[in-house]
């Protein structure tokens, strides 16, 4: 159940909720109390930095939705995505990897994503810090302990949250001493090995407070080769005065992903549990150190801060098709028969069959051998090193004898970012795991082309420098009708460097500057509703990733290889909104929220990633222009012995030009490897429709019983730009879950995830079924093209909780 604290109605973020709320244990999970009145005010901040004031709800001229600290323990998921998809209509959460701690995140048709190969479009903070990743902007979900989370706010297009807030901003505010205390710890296991244990201890003395948490996870996977596991730290010392407040923040997490992705439908007809090439593993290592501060000038002003240090590491490793063949198969002229080359006819505009020659690390060409099935295993290696500061002050000043909301600020992040690639030159076994050791020729070698096409190691370092300047004021016309206006003034310095002296291209300094304003109104008809409608510009800058990957005849291993430099142009979005909210009490002593809003979100020189003809190649392109709109709608009732909730969303995401682009995989792509995209065309991988409903129950104040479902619309597979081919179905699922507290101190809980055994598939896209990996089994494939990630079946955990 959603619970409100004490003092609901001035609830402001950060420093300044603590700074106001009673001493808060959330100690047992009993019958919620009756619902005696409805809030005045809900505060919400309007900027990255909590703890810097905050703004009726009312008085946004945006859709704004707040997931809370209960909503969370409800889910009991290590996973922070799980809980924002099941709470936040138009949220959308992919498990495109097949790992339930590697999920990619859409609201409303925008990606908050773990991979570095998708185009990001959302703009993601932790306590006012910025995590977007510095070198690709994905945002690594799987390194938040969700336990540890106080709220969250979900915005809709909003520039105050600088780059990446195309679609939306997501901002994350953590517990600490003074906002939450007490002792818990919590065991859980079940189905697939997964065994996972938390605790957390919060504690006021005085002026200072304490909170710490801890936990890990760990996951054998339900399909071959996917075990995972993670273990996060997280830590904050405060201390307060009436006037001041002051924060030490530190968190540690390190995460091991067995990351399966989709496979062929031929494949998993056989075998559900099956896997198309391994192995495909990603280990994540954050740390980071945070000083933030409130400081109360005089009634009307306030200052708040923070400076961070943060550090980011990653190894992916990745098991691929390789596509080789005899170079004297290869276009002319040639003067390497019997030896290996890569199969020229994926790059017909390059007519040098000796470009696509194979050399060792030594730079010798490979003898090709008729008894290997060749693959390789592609490893990336991403560190960075960011540090940042915020600084915001906020005045609530009367203007001409209007109430007046003004804040003004401003942020620089800069980061050191470093990145290497290889490929290895392995075999393909029966089980379709690619294995870099073996008695052929090259076995374990270090690889690339002779003309630099495909296979090319990468050593790169650069620097990426975030200024940011914003305002934004809300004038109140009368006590009822409110006027937002505001900007926020982005530069985005990208610099990138080859590390071998061998690769110029790669070389590349890069500016892009834009003012994104935004305006609109909003409207209190009465106490418990109100209307609002406004417009808003974003944009983002493209990546060193996406910069230094950007030419179709030299593509690179996504995540991987980097080979060019060409430029790209930044995105920019416009957003039209309007929308009403309301609350009400029922005659049944409960009460009922809901909401419903449109949107219309044109992108101009939207970035996509496009596939090679090479597997598990490609490159980034910028495309004219995209759009996004639909509606997004709530409701939610909870008394004191029920919670229900039901969402839609309507996300109609297209293409708004007429062109080809390249999907070579796709069965109508032309004899170039190009789809003709013309507008109107679905963007793939963006469901429609949505529908979430969920409940719970309190048989009595210490038995619950509750449950979810999500029923989600068709979708065109990926690489489907043309919309051509029938669509991935529609698929459901239902959860339940139950918890009975059997004294004061402790409590039983269990969990059922997809109660029906659903087998539909989650994500589709396509591979070339002339593959030569085929070769390495007695099962051949067809001309089926798909490629899916089927849905973890019935699964079932049980575990305890011990509160002090």
């Amino acid at each position: 159940m959603r619970q409100k604290s004490p003092v609901f109605g001035i609830l402001t973020l950060g420093a300044s909720l603590s700074a106001l709320a009673a001493p808060q244990a959330l100690a047992q999970e009993t019958a919620p109390a009756s619902v005696v009145a409805l809030p005045e005010v809900e505060v919400v901040s309007t900027t990255p930095l909590p703890g810097g004031g905050g703004e009726d709800r009312d008085k946004i001229p945006s859709m704004v939705q707040t997931v809370t600290a209960p909503d969370f323990e409800r889910t009991r998921s290590p996973n922070v995505t799980d809980t924002l998809e099941q709470r936040v209509p138009a949220i959308f959460v992919d498990d495109i990897n097949g790992n339930p701690f590697s999920q990619e995140l859409q609201y409303r048709g925008f990606f908050a994503s773990p991979q570095q190969g998708q185009p990001q479009g959302l703009a993601v903070y932790q306590n006012g810090i910025r995590i977007n990743e510095a070198f690709g902007d994905s945002v690594n979900w799987d390194l938040i302990p969700p336990q540890a989370i106080s709220r969250t706010e979900v915005f809709t297009s909003n520039p105050i949250f600088g780059l990446n807030a195309l679609g939306g901003a997501i901002s994350i505010e953590m517990k600490n001493g003074f906002t939450w205390q007490g002792l818990e710890a919590q065991v859980m296991g079940g189905s697939y090995g997964r065994v996972s244990g938390l605790f957390e201890y919060g504690k006021q003395v005085d002026n200072y407070s304490f909170y710490v948490t801890a936990d890990a996870a760990h996951d054998d996977g339900w399909r071959y080769f996917s075990p995972s596991s993670l273990v996060r730290l997280y830590g904050d010392v405060g201390y307060r005065t009436p006037d001041a407040e002051l924060h030490l923040i530190a968190s540690g997490a390190r995460s091991s992903l067995g990351v399966v992705g989709p496979t062929p439908i031929d494949l998993l007809s056989i075998d559900e549990r099956s896997v198309f090439t391994s192995p495909q593993t990603t280990l994540n290592d954050a740390a980071s150190l945070a000083f933030t501060g409130k400081f109360t000038i005089n009634p009307q002003w306030t200052i708040a801060s923070n400076f961070y240090l943060r550090t980011f590491e990653q190894s992916h490793t990745d098991g691929n098709d390789s596509d080789l063949q005899d170079c004297s198969l290869n276009s002319t002229p040639n003067t390497f028969p019997g030896f290996l080359c890569l199969n020229s006819g994926n790059f017909p505009s390059v007519t040098n069959g000796n470009a696509f020659v194979i050399l060792d690390q030594h730079g010798n060409p490979i003898p090709t051998s008729a008894s290997t099935v060749y693959g390789t295993i592609d490893r990336t290696y991403t560190h960075s090193t960011t540090a940042g500061t915020t600084l915001q002050a906020t005045n609530k000043d009367t203007f001409f004898g209007h109430e007046n909301y003004f804040v003004f600020g401003g942020s620089v992040d800069r980061s050191f970012f470093s990145f290497s690639s290889n490929s290895t030159l392995g075999a393909i076994q029966p089980d379709f795991s690619v294995v870099p050791t073996g008695a052929f020729p090259g076995s374990g070698s270090i690889i690339q082309t002779a003309g630099q096409v495909g296979y090319v190691p990468t050593y790169l370092f650069g620097t990426t420098t975030y200024f940011g300047l914003f305002a934004l004021d809300t004038f109140n016309i009368t006590p009822e009708l409110a006027l937002t206006a505001g900007a926020r003034f982005n530069i985005a310095n990208i610099s990138t460097s080859d590390a071998t002296g061998l690769a110029p291209e790669l070389n590349g300094d890069n500016v892009y500057k834009r003012i994104n304003p935004v305006v609109g109104l909003a409207y209190k008809f009465l106490p418990g509703l109100s209307a609002y409608a406004g417009y808003s510009e974003a944009n983002r800058a493209p990546t060193p990733l996406e910069l230094d990957c950007a030419d179709p005849n030299r593509p690179c291993l996504l995540a991987n290889s980097l080979v060019s430099d060409p430029p790209l142009k930044q995105v920019v979005s416009h957003t039209v909104e309007a929308g009403l909210r309301g609350t009400s009490l029922v005659a049944t002593d409960g009460r009922i929220d809901w909401k419903a809003g449109f949107f219309r979100t044109e992108t101009i020189n939207d970035i996509i990633s496009l596939a090679s003809t090479i597997t598990g190649l490609g490159y980034y392109a910028n495309v004219p222009a995209t759009l996004r709109q639909g509606v997004e709608a709530g409701v939610e009732f909870h008394n004191a012995n029920w919670m229900v909730y039901a969402n839609y969303a309507y996300v109609d995401a297209t293409y708004r030009f007429a062109g080809s682009i390249a999907s070579p995989n796709n069965p109508f792509a032309d004899a170039n490897g190009n789809v003709y995209v013309t507008p109107g065309n679905h963007i793939p991988g963006i469901p429609r429709n949505q529908v979430k409903l969920g409940a719970d129950y309190w048989f009595t104040p210490k038995f619950k019983l509750g449950g979810d479902v999500r029923v989600i619309g068709s979708q065109y597979f990926i690489g489907d730009n043309s919309n051509l081919n029938p669509k991935l179905p529609a698929y459901w699922v239902a959860n339940l879950h139950a918890s009975y507290q059997v004294t004061d101190n402790f409590q039983v809980f269990g969990l059922v995830n997809n109660l029906f055994n659903n087998r539909s598939a989650t994500y589709g896209t396509f591979f070339d079924t002339g593959t030569d990996a085929q070769l390495a089994t007695a099962t051949p494939f067809t001309s089926d093209a798909r490629t899916i990630t089927p849905m973890q079946p019935i699964s079932l955990y049980a575990g305890v909780k011990v509160t002090f």
